[in-house]
């Protein structure tokens, strides 16, 4: 199953994600209860990449980012499926 790390403003794409059948974990605003947990995921989906939850422009992690700013919880869930497969 897949883990996947969902910015907490994105309360319905953890959802649809869920429902599907992924493994959601919610991540809070904060870069101190976040940076440990990033590279147990198989993604990571937030709400704006460019000034992200984490305070970064640049993350330092190798999983993917997700941009769902714009998407529907089912586009998201295709780009996912797409990062993760890489």
């Amino acid at each position: 199953m897949r883990k996947i790390g969902v910015e907490k403003s994105l309360s319905n794409v953890a959802d649809y994600l869920t429902e599907q059948g992924y493994s959601v974990q919610i991540l809070g605003e904060s870069i101190d209860n976040n940076i440990s947990k990033l590279d147990q995921f198989d993604a990571i989906v937030t709400s704006d990449y460019n000034t992200n939850m984490l305070g970064y422009s640049d993350p330092e992690t190798k999983v993917p980012i997700i941009n769902a700013s714009g998407l529907t919880p089912e586009e998201v869930k295709c780009r996912v499926d797409r990062a993760s497969k890489k």
